[in-house]
């Protein structure tokens, strides 16, 4: 009887191991290739608009199966450009400006950082909601986006627009919720991130 009470028992534990195993071979972490991936915001106001890019500094995407289970990528805001200013002085004045504690005050916070946590499947092929944390200037809020994200020979590509509400982070230049008359001054309080991210994956 003991001995067969060992053998069962040893049964069981190799069996776990086994279920064990198979709940992970599904799992994969892909990390973010700062080369392949492009951020890029764009800014409005009264008299017209600007745009430029953002570096990726780095970032993982965690899968189980065909799940996505949690994402992050952090971006080196010191990498802020301006591609719609072909004249060099106001392009870098510009920029400054970005840099300053008017807007991202980049000296202070020189990353901002996105953690996905809650992908709720669309209407079509690969489209999501995407639910997150954003941090900036080190004020963190959620928001959420629809994205198109696919896995696919041991890639993943995420491609998707953010709409973000800059005086919920302490940026209020120029923002009328804040001050009255601006007139053509008036810089609008909503900005646009447009992402476009490769990660490739590691086996955990």
């Amino acid at each position: 009887m003991k001995k067969f009470s060992l053998v069962l028992m040893g049964a069981l534990f190799l069996s776990a191991g086994v279920m064990a195993k198979s709940a992970d071979e599904g799992k994969a972490v892909y990390t973010v290739d700062p080369q392949k991936s492009k951020i890029i915001w764009t800014g409005k106001k009264v008299t017209g608009e600007h745009t430029g890019t953002v570096s990726v500094d780095n970032g993982e995407v965690h899968v189980n199966g065909e799940s996505l289970e949690l994402a992050n990528v952090k971006m080196d805001m010191n990498s802020i450009t301006c591609t719609d200013l072909t004249a060099e002085e106001w392009n870098k004045k510009l920029v400054g400006h970005l840099k300053s504690d008017d807007f991202f005050s980049v000296e202070n916070h020189p990353h901002s950082v996105f953690e996905a946590t809650g992908f709720k499947t669309g209407a079509g092929e690969n489209q999501y909601m995407v639910t997150g944390k954003l941090t900036i200037k080190g004020i963190t809020h959620e928001i959420s986006f629809p994205a198109t994200v696919e896995v696919r020979n041991g890639e993943v590509s995420a491609k998707g627009t953010a709409k973000i509400d800059r005086t919920k982070y302490n940026i209020k230049y120029r923002s009328g919720a804040f001050f009255k008359d601006l007139g053509d001054n008036l810089i609008y309080d909503d900005f646009e991130i447009e992402f476009d991210l490769v990660a490739t994956t590691n086996a955990i």
